[in-house]
């Protein structure tokens, strides 16, 4: 039976339609492969990240008062040595009139230093006290509710950091008393040439502790000032971290600091006890001129193997919360002076500009623009563009 022709119009029209959609979908792009994360809560650090070292608190350089003849050192890296304890023997070089005036000058100097040595432990320990006082003070206060408990967390760390002050000013007294006791002795130089017995200088350590570093151990002729070694505690660690002035203008004290790399296999705790206030000029890597400041923390968690120079990498915590909305910082991008994000919606992308908050090494706060739980694309490529298919093949 013949088809009727209202049927052969409408069969013709259907494989129009048929066809140029045909041909229509063939020039609808395919969807584009991007990567995806979730727009989620949870805790986020904002860190300034540095290498650094280890560094005995209180290093005292032992020299060499006069010019002369110095023995054998027979001590080792490592070996402890008592407070006055002689280390070495220096047979010193007679001393001309205008040297001898010169070394009265330096004992004058040493022993002005003393005084002052000590007045610096009154000082200090006159700040301990008070620093005392003010904790307890504000710790009742705060059992009573009407300070907050991290003041009284900012007043522990003022008393510990008198403490330690007080403990180095102290070792410097030590350490400016036996210098003072250097430069008298160096005196006996005067009658080196007419004692039947060349005259000695024993060489002592000012301090309690350990030997870090002997530059030359041999007998050798040295210059007034030369070093002989290096004496410290190793158990007295601070860590000093070579931060940027641009960063560390962003320090306080009191601040958490996390040391990693250091070769254990979980991360130590310590405390930014100072920021110095003078920036050193350093060249970088790349041959670039930068401005950098030492930031010293005291160690909170016991240092166990580490020792004097070790080095580790530091991450000075300036800001952290619990809760808040973030994403991967590879998800944002500049549109002019805004950031934004490409949000995935029913298999495509949607351009939305967002406001950040804090910013950490990898995360970024969201204030306004995203909610939690929406899927965002990370690493856009060029490609990418507001209202495009994609396929998401990874999603973490």
């Amino acid at each position: 039976m013949p088809m009727s022709a209202p049927r052969r119009k409408l069969l013709y029209a259907l494989l129009g339609a048929l066809t140029v959609g045909a041909i229509a979908w063939g020039f609808v792009p395919d969807p584009i492969a991007v990567e995806a994360t979730t727009v989620q809560r949870g805790p986020l650090q904002v860190t300034a990240d540095e290498d650094g070292e280890t560094r005995a608190h209180d290093r005292y350089v032992v020299s060499a008062p006069v010019a002369g003849r110095v023995s054998r050192i027979e001590l080792h890296e490592g070996d402890a040595v008592g407070a006055g304890q002689v280390v070495a023997h220096l047979w010193p070089v007679p001393l001309s009139a205008r040297e001898r005036e010169e070394q009265l000058a330096r004992i004058a100097a040493a022993e002005a230093l003393v005084r002052e040595a000590q007045e610096r432990i009154r000082h200090a320990e006159a700040d301990y006290e008070q620093a005392k006082r003010e904790r307890l003070r504000i710790e009742r206060l705060v059992r009573d509710g009407f300070m907050s408990p991290q003041i009284a967390e900012q007043a522990r760390v003022a008393e510990t950091t008198d403490a330690n002050e007080l403990h180095a000013a102290r070792f410097r007294a030590r350490s400016a008393q036996a210098d003072a006791q250097g430069a008298r002795a160096a005196l006996l130089a005067l009658n080196g040439e007419r004692a039947a017995t060349p005259a000695t200088i024993l060489i002592r350590s000012p301090v309690e502790g350990k030997v870090l570093r002997i530059p030359d151990k041999s007998e050798r002729v040295v210059t007034p000032g030369a070093p002989l070694m290096v004496v410290g505690d190793p158990s007295q660690l601070e860590v000093v971290i070579d931060l940027l002035s641009t960063e560390a203008v962003k320090v306080k004290p009191g601040m958490p600091v996390l040391l990693e790399g250091w070769g254990g296999e979980r991360s130590l705790h310590a405390r930014v006890r100072l920021v110095e206030p003078l920036a050193s000029t350093k060249v970088s890597a790349l041959g670039v001129e930068e401005q950098r400041v030492n930031v010293i923390a005291d160690f909170v968690d016991p240092p166990g193997p580490l020792g004097d120079a070790f080095r580790i990498e530091a991450r000075v915590i300036l800001w952290n919360s619990d809760n808040v909305l973030k994403v991967p910082v590879s998800a944002l991008f500049r549109r002019g002076e805004n950031w934004n994000v490409f949000v995935i919606d029913g298999g495509r992308t949607r351009l939305r500009e967002v406001e950040i908050g804090h910013r950490g090494s990898f995360e970024v706060e969201i204030v306004k623009g995203l909610n939690a739980d929406e899927h965002v694309v990370r690493h856009p490529s060029n490609d990418v563009a507001d209202g495009r298919r994609v396929r998401v093949v990874k999603q973490p």
